[in-house]
């Protein structure tokens, strides 16, 4: 008994599966489009333009690829020259992301169409160092209070691909200095700060935000100074992309009063530029990161003031702008990356498929129930076969009765699930019926 119980339980689950089957197939078969469609999974690696060795970008670029890497993607850091050599390089697809210096003329207006931002991230001052020596000697005071008292002195402005050489020109002219009157050497940043350590230059220019390890460097350095640019008002009114910004006194040594005195500063923002085709997953962790690193308070932004999405050159990317408004997601908060992201791009295609298979899920009991029933009904079109053969052949009814016979012990044989064993019965209770019938027709023969 046991056994025969165990053997309907495994016909019902057969027929069960066989009913279900198709409606799964085709479930899994549109969840696999919609996989396919949304590739959901971002890359595992990513390369991130930087720039020279020791700048801020590298510095920065490190610290993403430290935070990207607690969720498994790991970042590339491809050294540069600077924004322009950046923007060269997402042109080329050689980088997924790089960091760009704003209102330097880099950014063309068919970017549009290939490059999004993530948002301004930092302000870069342009700083311009110089020995209290050379000012000595070359202007008789030991303090640099303006850019036309630059005639004759040796200066590194970087390299073209940095696009400071550009923007110190751009000051110089305006300041009516002619290239003759000033020795410009485009070292890169790194050995221009060499050079000027070395005193074989007399001052060194560069743009970079103040994390930059070499600001911090030559800002403590003795016999440096940083120069004040006085009419930082009047250079952002002349140059739309500079925004004049202070560094407050005593904010690089508090015990020591470095600087002893609030210096006017020019700067420009720098942004975190993207490749359109740069994975929407790859974007929001990105820009949760630039929350988490650019938001804190600075010597140049209130806390939250960064990253910004006001100033953009180029289109806001949506997952940027969702993450930068509203933070991290809130599965994201109890449920682990890959798997909260595969929800989050998933759930709308996952509601659509679910709104189109639920209506076809009604005819599954259906469907069972005819699968089950089948196997009684099939018997029928043979029982009826042997009624109406014995209203035309009165003279086989001992066959037909011989056919009914074996008709009766085989529909003994099937198995059906309890729940539908009276579908047995009911045919088995009509063969007896045709029998009694087919006895009468005999003895009226």
């Amino acid at each position: 008994m046991p056994r025969f119980r165990l053997r309907l339980s495994l016909l019902s689950l057969r027929d069960l599966l066989a009913s279900v089957g198709p409606f799964v197939l085709l479930t899994a078969a549109l969840l696999w489009l919609a996989y396919w469609w949304l590739n959901p999974n971002p890359p595992k690696r990513v390369v991130l333009a930087t720039g020279p060795e020791q700048s801020a970008y590298d510095s920065f670029g490190q610290r993403y690829a430290e935070a990207l890497a607690a969720y498994g993607i790991e970042v590339e850091l491809l050294p540069s020259d600077g924004s322009a050599d950046n923007v060269a390089l997402l042109r080329s697809g050689r980088a997924d992301l790089a960091f760009v210096q704003g209102g330097s003329g880099h950014i063309q207006r068919e970017d549009e169409e290939r490059l999004q931002t993530l948002g301004s991230l930092f302000v870069e001052p342009l700083w311009l160092f110089y020995h209290e020596a050379a000012a000595q000697r070359l202007n008789g005071t030991a303090r640099l209070n303006a850019l036309t008292e630059l005639r004759g002195w040796r200066i590194s402005v970087g390299t073209e691909g940095s696009g400071v050489p550009q923007l110190f020109r751009r000051l110089l002219e305006a300041n009516r200095l002619e290239p003759a009157e000033v020795h410009l050497s485009e070292l890169a940043q790194t050995p221009g700060t060499v050079a000027f350590l070395e005193r074989e230059v007399d001052a060194l220019v560069f743009a970079s935000a103040p994390e930059s390890p070499l600001v911090q460097m030559l800002l403590l350095t003795p016999g440096v100074r940083l120069m004040n640019f006085q009419q930082a008002q009047a250079y952002a009114r002349r140059f739309g992309f500079l925004t004049p910004v202070v560094l407050p006194q005593g904010v690089v040594d508090l015990a020591d009063n470095r600087p002893p005195e609030d210096l006017q500063l020019v700067a420009s923002t720098t942004s975190l530029i993207a490749r359109h085709d740069t994975h929407p997953a790859i974007l929001q962790l990105f820009a949760q990161t630039a929350l988490d690193l650019h938001g804190p308070p600075g010597w140049f932004n209130r806390t939250r003031e960064y990253p910004n999405l006001q100033l953009a050159e180029l289109p806001v990317s949506p997952e940027a702008e969702r993450a930068i408004r509203n933070g991290k997601p809130l599965l994201q908060r109890y449920l682990p990356f890959w798997l909260a992201n595969l929800v989050e791009r998933m759930w709308l295609a996952m509601g659509l498929i679910i709104a189109l298979v639920l209506p076809l899920s009604r005819i599954l009991p259906p469907l069972y129930s005819f699968r089950i029933r089948s196997r009684v009904f099939r018997w029928y079109a043979e029982l009826r076969d042997i009624e109406t053969r014995a209203e035309a052949e009165m003279a086989a009814i001992a066959e037909l009765l011989r056919e009914l016979d074996e008709l009766e012990h085989r529909a003994e044989k099937i198995s059906l699930p309890l729940a539908y064993t009276d579908e047995l019965y009911a045919l088995r209770h009509h063969i007896e019926l045709v029998r009694q019938r087919l006895h009468r027709l005999g003895e009226q023969g």
